[in-house]
């Protein structure tokens, strides 16, 4: 697969040297960076199954590679994108499928894991709509779902993706997401908090994804991090499950975040 140029700040090539464990290449890390994103999509299955949608898309000779963590997910190689965008494609604007990084499909499978059934979720910071579209196809469009987003241009996306994906079981917010721990106490079964973060994890998709990094930046999100899982926290009801995720690679926006709740109120 061909590479493609990724700027890396000094001080992030520095801070990942020291935050990589000794057992791991950097340069095999850097060289991961550099190739382009696998593309993949997630069957909607609110809409079709599985084995009915193979069958609906055989003729179109599209290559589809299972992606372990989530059944409905593959990667997927295509000779007409050129001819047809994904994105344009009768199947995909019907709401059969979403566009949808093989990665983002882990924290929704987390929410779910261990036969854990919530009734009563909240996406806290939910646009443009994978993760919720997701939440929604596991729950069979049954219970409920609060998804929240803050940005209001990015409302209409996530409000956009939610009615292409036939989803009925969701109600949209626009809310700065530290308000929820005051104002809906012990209210969810299941939280999923996908944090805003410096994205130093999408540099395979946007190559000067980087080009506003600084290690000041990531304190300062951080901050905000902790304050929206603290409002995740109060918001979950006692023995509730509670995902958070980011799209960034750096300690501070990540485990110390995790860490900051444990210590908090373990």
């Amino acid at each position: 697969m061909a590479q493609h140029a990724v700027y890396f700040p000094d001080a992030f090539l520095t801070q990942m040297r020291e935050a990589m464990p000794s057992t791991l290449s950097f340069d095999e890390f850097i060289s991961a960076c550099q190739r382009p994103l696998r593309r993949s999509i997630r069957i909607n299955t609110l809409k079709i199954s599985v084995a009915d949608f193979l069958a609906l898309i055989a003729p179109y000779g599209w290559s589809l590679t299972p992606i372990p963590w989530c059944h409905e997910g593959f990667w997927i190689e295509r000779d007409d994108e050129e001819a047809l965008p994904l994105g344009s494609t009768a199947e995909h604007l019907s709401g059969l499928f979403y566009i949808q990084e093989a990665s983002s499909m882990l924290p929704v499978a987390a929410l779910f894991a261990d036969d854990n059934h919530p009734q009563r979720v909240m996406d806290m910071a939910a646009a443009p709509g994978s993760k919720t579209t997701q939440i929604a196809a596991r729950m069979g469009n049954r219970g409920a779902i609060l998804a929240n987003e803050f940005s209001a241009s990015r409302v209409k996306v996530l409000h956009a993706n939610i009615s292409r994906c036939g989803i009925a079981n969701t109600a949209l917010t626009h809310f700065d997401g530290r308000v929820f721990g005051a104002a809906l106490p012990e209210m969810f079964d299941a939280i999923l908090l996908d944090a805003p973060c410096s994205g130093e994890g999408v540099v395979r998709k946007d190559p000067d994804a980087l080009k506003n990094w600084s290690p000041e930046s990531n304190l300062d999100i951080a901050a905000t991090q902790r304050e929206l899982l603290d409002s995740a926290f109060h918001a979950l009801r006692p023995g509730g499950t509670l995902v958070y995720s980011t799209c960034t690679l750096n300690r501070q926006e990540n485990e110390k975040v995790c860490l900051w709740l444990k210590e908090t109120y373990a």
